[in-house]
């Protein structure tokens, strides 16, 4: 039987005692978009959160965490966290800001704690689920957990959808 390898971001919620489940999803070596893995995982897309990282005019970090079928808001992100303005910060950053990489980033557990929100559609599902901080794995837990965890707050900061 595989021991399971925990990541920093599944220690990081077991030292902050949140009842968590690891899950892990078939890949390549290259990250898979966020409905993909929700498929492959059986999970509502709803439920599903990518992370994204921005950087503000003054050069500060701000991590977005949304359903993955939804395009982030900058306008709306810059407001909800009091930004004159942001940008996704380039993926060759990735790693240095967060020590993650692209399409394994996870909110919980990056090199620093950077201001954290949840769009607010987490805050009514039973469950999110996340990147577990490496391709092929997620973390489901309670969204409310996420948040206390991560410091996080609740804000409305994406497009609006044309269904």
């Amino acid at each position: 039987m595989k021991k399971e390898v925990k990541t920093n971001a599944m220690r990081i919620l077991e030292k902050e005692k949140v009842e968590y489940q690891s899950l892990s999803y078939p890949h390549g070596k290259d990250a898979v978009d966020g409905v993909t893995v929700a498929r492959l995982t059986g999970r509502n897309p709803d439920y599903v959160f990518k992370t994204l990282v921005t950087v503000s005019n003054k050069k500060e970090y701000y991590v977005f965490c949304i359903p993955v079928a939804c395009e982030l808001d900058l306008k709306k992100a810059a407001k909800a966290v009091g930004a004159k303005s942001l940008e996704m910060i380039p993926v060759k950053d990735i790693n240095k800001v967060t020590g993650y990489i692209r399409g394994g980033c996870s909110p919980v557990g990056m090199k620093k704690k950077y201001p954290v929100t949840l769009h607010k559609t987490a805050e009514s599902n039973p469950v999110i689920m996340v990147s577990g901080g490496k391709i092929g794995s997620q973390i489901q837990c309670a969204p409310e957990d996420l948040r206390r965890v991560t410091g996080g707050q609740f804000a409305d900061v994406v497009k609006e959808r044309a269904d």
